[in-house]
C-alpha cells in the first residue's frame, strides 16, 4: 500500500460536532476499504491568504494515511460531494518520508 497525505480546507462556519462527523465519515472509508490512518492533525482555524467563497478564514485538517489507490479515489469522491469543504489537495508521499514522520 502507498501512503498518501490529504489536507483539508472547511468551512469556518461549521461547527465542532460537524467536523468531527466529516471526519468519522473520511476515516470509516479509509478503514473500511483496508486503508489505515496513521496521522491526523487538526490545525486549526487561520486566515486564509485570499478569499475562498467569500470567507478569509478556514479550518485546516491533515490525514496521513496508508491506502490502495482505489480507495483514495473513493474519499476524494465523499470529500468532493460533502458540504462546508472548501478546497483539498492529496499527495503521495515517499514511503520512507512517511515512516519517519510517525
Amino acid at each position: 500500500m502507498q501512503n498518501y497525505e490529504t489536507l483539508l480546507l472547511l468551512s469556518p462556519e461549521l461547527e465542532e460536532e460537524r467536523r468531527n462527523e466529516i471526519f468519522a465519515t473520511f476515516t470509516e472509508t479509509l478503514e473500511s476499504g483496508e486503508g489505515k490512518i496513521v496521522e491526523m492533525d487538526e490545525w486549526g482555524m487561520r486566515t486564509l491568504a485570499y478569499p475562498v467563497k467569500k470567507q478569509t478564514r478556514g479550518f485546516y485538517m491533515r490525514m496521513v494515511y496508508e491506502a490502495p489507490g482505489a480507495l483514495v479515489t473513493e474519499l476524494e469522491r465523499k470529500i468532493r460531494i460533502s458540504d462546508g469543504i472548501f478546497k483539498f489537495i492529496t499527495v503521495k508521499l515517499d514511503n520512507q518520508a512517511a515512516s519517519q514522520e510517525g
